[in-house]
């Protein structure tokens, strides 16, 4: 993958930004790999010509793809490990470099990411989310405009429809399609410049997460990015140069649509038919949470378990499954312990008391036997953990 570097310079300039949006400013960008990271555009590093960028050794401060502050300059890294296509490589830093921008523009729309965590799966309010999104995906769909603008309110309706029952949840969903929707959409629209298919069969490709009834009530958080990009696109069509004061404003991409719809109608909660599917769905979702535990659980290793004050320092929200107090971050979690750091990069539980950074104890299945010393085990990867722990078989408990 590093002989893409190059030519993700090239394709990383200005002008071509600005047609993805209006505006669009860079900040700097890591791709990075086991060993490597190579760093573009940071105003504390120079890259002598031909040279683009400037080459670090990789540490932990490179995980996942997101946006970090690195030496307090914000910075878009991704994983050059994960891709195999050049159009996916792109358009996904693309994404980061986007909210790079919007740290940029001092966006301040963003959720509280315990709500999406605590995230309720009730009959009524599935049923109705998951037909004001079928509508959302038909609104764009239609090239009749008076279609199009009864599917639109058809959507509004709905969403209007379980507002009560749900408020702070509901913000929660507005808020990161706000966010993470438009970083979907500068996303689509370079993987689209990029890639050999036609443009149907990209946004097809973007839709799924949008009308697949079964992974958008899974993954409620990136559910909601697909309902952003939608809403971005249907803006798109019914408010040319709505992208031109979208950092100047309040309100959030629902906020904006509904403001193109007049007719829609207000209903209470009651009287919703539960359809079978529903049902399934609700199940399935349940199941699937249940069942990434016990895989989990059943993984071959040493399971390690460290008790006490354990604070979440910093999370990937996109790859945590929640069960009652237990949380399964997928990716990483970095967390404090004895007022010292420690990045986990691998599957955790995490016991939880009264939200996600109170943590009372974790659990993680290690491959290799820690080093034992009198008052701490040293974890390879991770670091030397201090307390008191007694071992039993493959399992050892620590209190911190």
């Amino acid at each position: 993958m590093p002989h893409h570097l190059d030519r993700i310079a090239e394709d990383l300039v200005k002008a071509k930004l600005e047609n993805y949006w209006p505006g669009f400013e860079l900040v700097a960008y890591a791709l990075y790999d086991k060993s490597n990271v190579y760093l573009f555009n940071h105003p504390k590093f120079s890259n002598n010509p031909p040279c683009t960028y400037h080459i670090l050794k990789w540490d932990v401060q490179f995980t996942a793809d997101t946006i970090i502050m690195y030496e307090e300059y914000p910075t878009a890294i991704v994983n050059m490990d994960c891709y195999e296509e050049y159009e996916d490589l792109y358009s996904l830093l693309v994404h980061e470099l986007f909210h790079g921008y919007q740290y940029i523009k001092e966006e301040k729309r963003f959720p509280d990411e315990m709500m999406g965590i605590t995230y309720p799966l009730s009959k009524e309010n599935v049923e109705l989310r998951n037909q004001e999104r079928t509508n959302l995906y038909r609104a764009l769909l239609e090239n009749n405009l008076i279609k199009k603008k009864q599917y639109l309110n058809a959507f509004i309706c709905l969403r209007e429809k379980r507002a009560g029952k749900i408020e702070e949840y509901q913000t929660y969903e507005k808020l990161i399609e706000t966010i993470e929707g438009p970083a979907w959409y500068v996303e689509l629209r370079a993987y689209s410049e990029k890639s050999p298919l036609d443009y149907h069969s990209v946004l097809k490709k973007y839709a799924q997460q949008l009308i697949n009834k079964y992974e958008s009530t899974s993954s409620i958080r990136r559910s909601c990015y697909s309902s952003g990009l939608f809403m971005c696109l249907l803006l798109e069509e019914l408010s040319p140069g709505w992208m031109e004061s979208f950092f100047d404003k309040g309100d959030t991409l629902y906020d904006l649509l509904k403001q193109q719809s007049c007719d829609y109608m207000e209903y209470s909660m009651a009287d919703v038919e539960i359809s079978p599917e529903t049902e399934e769905v609700i199940n399935f979702a349940k199941e699937k949470r249940i069942k990434a535990f016990e895989e989990f659980n059943k993984k071959a290793g040493i399971h390690l378990y460290i008790e006490g004050e354990i604070t979440a320092v910093s999370f990937d929200p996109m790859n945590i499954i929640p069960l009652e107090d237990r949380l399964l971050h997928k990716s990483f979690i970095k967390v404090r312990m004895n007022n010292q750091d420690f990045l986990i990069q691998q599957q955790v539980i995490a016991h939880v008391d009264d939200g996600i950074r109170k943590i009372n104890k974790i659990h993680l299945i290690l491959e290799n036997e820690p080093i034992e010393n009198i008052d701490s085990l040293t974890i390879n990867g991770v670091g030397e953990i201090k307390g008191r722990y007694k071992k039993q078989e493959n399992i050892l408990h620590v209190l911190i």
